[in-house]
């Protein structure tokens, strides 16, 4: 256990390029500051790969890089994963006292190992068979190939490199990758970047089985089955390229399966075909889909009213039901980033799975959430009207069209961030008497101005990210202070709750909602709502901070209820210190976005949540450290 224990060390020091506290390790790991010391020293056992300073730990990456194709097979887990790869590899299994010896172990470690093979098999279809010293695999092919799948994404999500046989017999895997998404393109298909690595997995392994005569056509029917013409399609580009990259050919019941997986995860047929450049047709549940938008547009007062948002979000929705269908759903690596960045917009996206998962019988989780998130992502992202954009003076004296030419070079660089909104040509005039939010100038300023950038007459990338610095410091500000007059309107004394522990999940929200009801914010109804919501998804939307909330804007007038304590909570595997129940009234709606999305970015830093669970021993003391933390 302990040698998993510094493992998972390591894992937490990866996340953060920076410097990590003990009290952060200690909390993160569930154990003491002297059992963190522990862990560090046998993480250093062999060399240093965990660097100790008054800071804290920070993980040097080169040293456990460099030490870890020597160390990666000695921890149990790793172990483990030899041997399972082993036993799906042998058609009449292990020997119990062979493997012990090619693995430099005791036999009774092998037997250990066995043992937790066994736990882990529970439920996969699989189990071990024994007689003797020999140990075999039984189950069915396609169950062992899950397995195997399984055990590559958690060994490449602890950062093994290579980690094991199967991929280091497919050298040919970046050429293949885009061999076949050159393919797609070229057949009008949209390829899916995050989740084609998983598909390509079950690419590789399915091949690297048939070469080593364990087909998936040996558990059902050894005809093709009758197949739909996409996926016909998609099997016959499938066998071009495997055949062509790997030399394999794999048969058509394998390729059927292939390609499901990769037309329902992968692979979305586009808006514009490509033969004669008219639009595919569109999918069946494009009208609904245009209604669940409406309603949730409605709800979050965004506009998603576009033909072609709609069209595209139909054609996604299509696969994630045939995912769904078969259980099969696509694993997403940009979910934590979404939830913690953009709030608002996977709140909305839960709204809209909520109302298909309704209206298809369907269950989704919180990866396929994140995929919807994308897509209403990109359309806002798109659609972003200019009334966020930093107005700016630019001060450059007159000489033929040189300020001109720098007007217009600005413009360009920051069409979506910056509203130049004048032009002073003069070289004697008093940049403290401009009004704008920013003032870029090619010439010093004699007095102090604030928000003040120097740039050269042509400027350089230097100079661009200055302003494009500054840019950001200003809509920060702008966001916070809007947040700290909020915050103050919405967080009353009675609100506050010092105490966490003995509280779960659904104990906290209806704690802070019987705070909220006594106070006739609410009523039980939008408690039950909260609940409902939260088993949707969670709302840890951070690491240490949980937004529990509604999906409707039901209160009877905006406020915010917050419980903190230094000793986090486990909510839903994020381990929690600030829980705030948000409750937004109809004529609330128009602060919804500024508060929800900025509240979660304060809070997205630990320090900062760090210091507001030291300092908001009381509701004064709550306030004071809210205030600091909302300064611009």
């Amino acid at each position: 256990m302990s040698v998993e224990r510094w493992e998972r060390l390591v894992e937490v020091l990866a996340e953060n390029d920076g410097w990590t506290t003990a009290a952060e390790l200690s909390a993160r790991l569930d154990v003491t500051p002297r059992t963190v010391r522990t862990y560090v020293a046998q993480a250093n056992a062999e060399t240093t790969v965990v660097a100790s300073g008054p800071l804290g730990y920070r993980l040097d990456r080169a040293a456990f890089a460099a030490r870890a194709p020597r160390s990666r097979g000695t921890s149990p887990a790793a172990r483990a994963a030899r041997v399972i790869r082993a036993l799906a590899d042998a058609d009449d299994g292990i020997d119990v006292y062979a493997t012990a010896a090619a693995l430099h172990v005791s036999e009774s470690t092998i037997e250990a190992d066995l043992g937790r093979i066994r736990s882990r098999l529970a439920g996969t279809g699989l189990s071990l068979v024994r007689r003797g010293p020999r140990v075999h695999l039984d189950g069915p092919e396609s169950a062992t190939r899950r397995l195997l799948g399984a055990l590559f994404r958690e060994e490449a999500s602890r950062g093994m490199r290579g980690p094991d046989e199967l991929r280091g017999s497919f050298h040919g895997l970046p050429a293949f990758r885009d061999a076949l998404v050159a393919e797609l393109t070229a057949a009008g298909y949209a390829p899916n970047a995050y989740a084609l690595d998983d598909v390509l997995l079950h690419i590789v392994i399915a091949v690297d089985r048939v070469r080593h005569d364990h087909p998936i056509a040996a558990d059902g029917p050894q005809q093709a089955p009758e197949r739909p013409a996409e996926r016909f399609a998609l099997g016959r580009l499938l066998d071009g390229v495997i055949r062509a990259q790997f030399g394999t050919a794999i048969g058509d019941v394998e390729l059927d399966h292939l390609a499901r997986l990769l037309g329902t995860r992968a692979a979305t047929r586009t808006l514009a075909a490509t033969d004669a450049g008219e639009r595919d047709a569109t999918s069946s549940r494009a009208a609904l889909v245009r209604a669940i938008v409406g309603r949730a547009a409605d709800e979050y007062l965004v506009d998603l009213d576009d033909d072609e948002f709609i069209e595209r979000l139909a054609l996604h929705v299509d696969n994630l039901i045939a995912r769904s269908v078969e259980h099969r759903p696509s694993r997403n690596p940009l979910t934590g980033t979404i939830k913690a960045a953009y709030p608002l917009i996977y709140d909305l996206s839960v709204f809209i799975m909520h109302e298909l998962a309704l209206a298809e019988g369907i269950s989704v989780d919180d990866d396929e959430i994140a995929y919807i998130a994308m897509h209403v992502g990109a359309y806002l992202d798109r659609k972003r009207v200019s009334a966020d954009r930093v107005r700016a003076i630019v001060v450059a004296p007159a000489y033929h069209d040189v300020h001109v030419l720098l007007v217009e070079r600005i413009r360009h660089a920051f069409a979506e961030e910056l509203e130049v909104v004048g032009l002073v040509d003069r070289a004697d005039a008093d940049l403290g008497t401009l009004s704008a939010e920013l003032i870029i100038s090619v010439v010093d300023s004699p007095t102090p101005v604030e928000n003040f950038v120097r740039v050269a007459v042509f400027p350089t990338e230097t100079d661009l990210d200055r302003i494009r610095t500054q840019v950001a410091r200003i809509r920060r500000s702008r966001r916070r202070a809007r947040l700290a007059v909020a915050l103050s309107q919405y967080i009353a004394p009675e609100l506050f709750v010092r105490g966490l522990r003995g509280h779960d999940p659904e104990s906290v929200i209806r704690l802070l909602g019987a705070r909220m009801i006594a106070s006739g914010v609410i009523d039980d109804a939008y408690v039950a709502g909260a609940l409902e919501r939260e088993r949707l998804s969670s709302t840890a939307f951070t690491e240490q901070l949980a937004v529990p909330h509604a999906m409707t804007m039901s209160a009877r007038r905006t406020a915010i209820a917050i419980a903190i304590d230094e000793t986090p909570i486990d909510w839903s595997g994020a381990r929690v210190n600030v829980v705030a129940l948000i409750a937004f009234s109809e004529d609330g709606r128009a602060q919804f976005q500024d508060v929800f999305d900025q509240f979660v970015e304060a809070f997205s830093d630990r320090t900062n949540v760090d210091r507001l669970v030291r300092g908001a021993t009381d509701y004064p003391g709550l306030l004071a450290e809210l205030a600091r933390l909302m300064a611009p």
